[in-house]
């Protein structure tokens, strides 16, 4: 058996990964820590209402710059090491120990390829487009036990249950082509919307639902022993010496059940069968032949209303929407079947007990069957395409996705003529798995237009360990939610980011 031994759909995540960090410059889906800051106009990716204090024209590529990665409990390294299929990390006790029953892996990516958002009157209005993508994926605990322990102990697979369903993976990467309008309605009001059309780049879920198997099976030594026909004929050669030796072969079982389900809309992906097989053995991902696989609409809404001159309250629903595949660009796999069930009465009744000879055939239909079980759970990568047998059908019709749709409260309190601002921030952000929930607390310096700071602690997603800085200088932005810390940070992220400021600064502040 060989040493790479990754579930494939984590394979897949990595290389996914790589393909976009080699095409794409990237930055996360928003910056939690600039939503305080007034004069950053980053913050309206997070609430559309919230203008800047000017208008702006972000640079092409350099324009914002971030990536983030986070896990609710797998570090850093963790998370490079399962990409990179590192040196066995999974046999690591200090891994194993830090792990949950189910641990999320969540990496989004965006970039704006051309953007910018200038004031008309007491209307600020932005245009953008952008590239989004999502990735989320559950793995289980049991599944890093499973590889560690047959990894150390090979020969459990004869006398073993395993159950490692529940891992799944998400992707959604689209064009996102978008107009923003921000009004200010009056002194204490503002509220912001933003329309976009959406060009599905690609959409992937897969959902290993029930992985499992569990065995009983004689060692090749006993199988050898039993092929021998002196040793037969000397020790089962009564009835009764023969009727023990059923019972023994009736104790004997081995079971697989794979339920896998695995629905694809990219160009660019192909599913590919080798010759004389009739179930998915490997993955291709191409690059350049990426391409519009779907079409889509979204919509984000925001407000802001100044409570009293000090105190701001705001609210945002962000990527309300959907997309649809064409049937052209989806393939459809699944496994729902019994994949292996061998039992102890098939060969018990292959025996008569008047006949010892008869013993050896059905010996030797055990010995295949074993080997053929052994085969299948033990070739190559341990839940790899040969144990799933992933079959291909046609898609009968188009296939929808939604958007990873945020919720996101806040609110300000602010000091010194509005220099100084504390601030409180909920967001919730509905991706696949499981929904992401973070709750950031920040104190806020905005001397200037041109020069504001912000110091922020997001408590959930980083374990309470770790900070985020806010920096704006000019034209530069500079952030973090989640300072890297060391390998063992659960959640990680910075954002680079160079505008051009326009006219039509406010006369007055709002939220």
């Amino acid at each position: 058996m060989t040493s790479n031994k990754l579930l494939f759909c984590v394979r897949l995540v990595g290389v996914f990964i790589i393909m976009l960090i080699g095409a794409l410059p990237v930055n996360a889906q928003f910056l939690r820590t600039s939503y305080f800051m007034e004069g950053t106009h980053y913050r309206q990716q997070l609430n559309p209402a919230l203008t800047p204090t000017k208008g702006y024209f972000n640079l092409p590529v350099i324009g914002a710059m971030n990536a983030t990665v986070s896990s609710t409990s797998l570090g850093y390294q963790d998370i490079i090491d399962i990409i990179d299929d590192g040196d066995d990390f999974y046999t690591n006790p200090d891994f194993l120990g830090r792990l949950k029953d189910n641990n999320k892996l969540n990496v989004n990516f965006s970039t704006e390829i051309l953007s910018a958002g200038w004031y008309s009157d007491k209307n600020f209005w932005s245009f953008n487009v952008g590239l989004r993508t999502d990735i989320g994926a559950n793995l289980t605990k049991s599944m890093f036990s499973f590889l560690n322990e047959i990894e150390t102990f090979e020969d459990q697979w004869r006398n073993s249950a395993y159950d490692i369903s529940g891992q799944r993976l998400n992707i959604q990467a689209y064009t996102e082509v978008g107009l923003g309008l921000s009004r200010q309605i009056n002194n204490r009001l503002t509220v912001g919307g933003r329309v976009k059309v959406l060009l599905g780049i690609g959409n992937m879920d897969l959902k290993l639902s029930r992985v499992a198997m569990s065995a009983k099976l004689p060692t090749d030594q006993r199988i050898n022993q039993l092929q021998d026909v002196n040793y037969l004929m000397s020790n089962y050669n009564t009835p009764g010496k023969i009727e023990q030796l059923k019972n023994e072969f009736d104790a004997y079982h081995a079971n697989l059940v794979v339920g896998a389900t695995l629905e694809s809309s990219f160009k660019g992906l192909n599913l590919v069968e080798e010759e004389g097989q009739d179930y998915i053995s490997d993955f291709e991902f191409e690059s350049k032949d990426l391409g519009i696989a779907g079409y889509g609409f979204g919509i984000d809404l925001g407000a802001s209303y100044k409570i009293w001159d000090n105190l701001t309250v705001s609210a945002s629903v962000l990527d309300l929407g959907f997309i649809s595949w064409s049937k052209n660009a989806t393939k459809i796999a699944s496994a729902n079947s019994s994949g292996i069930d061998i039992k102890g009465s098939t060969y018990t009744k292959m025996i008569n007990v008047n006949d010892p000879t008869t013993i050896l055939g059905a010996v030797n239909q055990l010995q295949s069957d074993a080997n053929g079980y052994m085969d299948r759970v033990t070739s190559g990568d341990v839940l790899d395409y040969e144990m799933l047998q992933l079959r291909t059908e046609e898609a009968s019709e188009s296939r929808k996705s939604r958007l990873a749709s945020t919720l996101v409260l806040g609110a300000e309190y602010g000091f010194f003529n509005n220099k100084l601002g504390l601030g409180v921030l909920s967001t919730t952000r509905f991706v696949q798995p499981d929904a992401l929930t973070e709750i950031t607390l920040s104190a806020n310096y905005r001397p200037k237009s041109w020069f504001n700071v912000a110091l922020s602690y997001s408590a959930i997603q980083s374990a309470g360990k770790s900070f985020g800085l806010g920096l704006k200088l000019g034209p530069l932005f500079v952030g973090t939610d989640y300072m890297f810390l060391g390998k063992n940070s659960n959640a990680v992220n910075g954002f680079v980011g160079i505008s051009i400021p326009l006219g039509g600064k406010k006369s007055n502040k709002e939220g």
